[in-house]
């Protein structure tokens, strides 16, 4: 079971794949989109390893860090959902945002994800809470943590600027990762969405 590589990148695909070579050897893995663009060819990586066996077939699923390995993990644990839509789950969201998504019961957030319907978005949100480890949230005016994600507010703080769910949508699934807090994110989103409509 291979669990990690340390290795050199000497291919990197448009299907979200790269060629990792370890001592002599060539190892494709499937990585999100959201960690394909910093594999350039030709640089040094590190990645943590889901190695997935099947009947017909082998994949190696490769992440930056062991908390992203954990949440695929947790994901393809899940009901309905197979490494693909895992790997598109987290290409949209990083962990910590999906367990402030999910601890906030934000189904807007979840169906930013393509292939997520309003449905899946609903069964997704009750089987992840008592699998990841979602922090219980006081009701809001009680002094604990707002029920409102970080994906939440600045979405509806865009729409509250005049802008289409649709322009929405697609600007936060191509913000960066950085964005953690919601000041940066909205700057973020903001900054792509006014460069659309230059």
């Amino acid at each position: 079971m291979i669990a990690s590589l340390r290795g050199q990148v000497l291919e990197r695909g448009l299907d979200g794949t790269v060629l990792v070579e370890v001592a002599g050897m060539g190892y494709q893995v499937t990585v999100s989109p959201r960690t394909l663009p910093e594999l350039e060819p030709t640089s040094s990586v590190f990645l943590y390893i889901h190695h997935h066996i099947r009947e017909d077939g082998q994949t190696l699923y490769g992440f930056a860090t062991r908390d992203e390995r954990a949440t695929f993990q947790t994901l393809i644990a899940t009901h309905g959902v197979g490494p693909a839509l895992a790997i598109a789950i987290l290409g949209t969201h990083p962990p910590s945002a999906l367990v402030d998504i999910v601890a906030s019961n934000d189904l807007g957030a979840l169906t930013l994800v393509p292939g997520v319907g309003k449905k899946t978005a609903e069964r997704l949100l009750v089987e992840l809470r008592s699998r990841l480890a979602v922090p219980v949230l006081d009701p809001v005016g009680s002094g604990g943590v707002s029920g409102g994600s970080v994906v939440g507010d600045v979405r509806e703080a865009l729409a509250g600027l005049g802008y289409g769910a649709d322009e929405i949508r697609d600007a936060l699934r191509e913000v960066p990762d950085g964005s953690a807090d919601a000041p940066t994110l909205l700057r973020d989103s903001l900054k792509l969405l006014a460069a659309r409509r230059a």
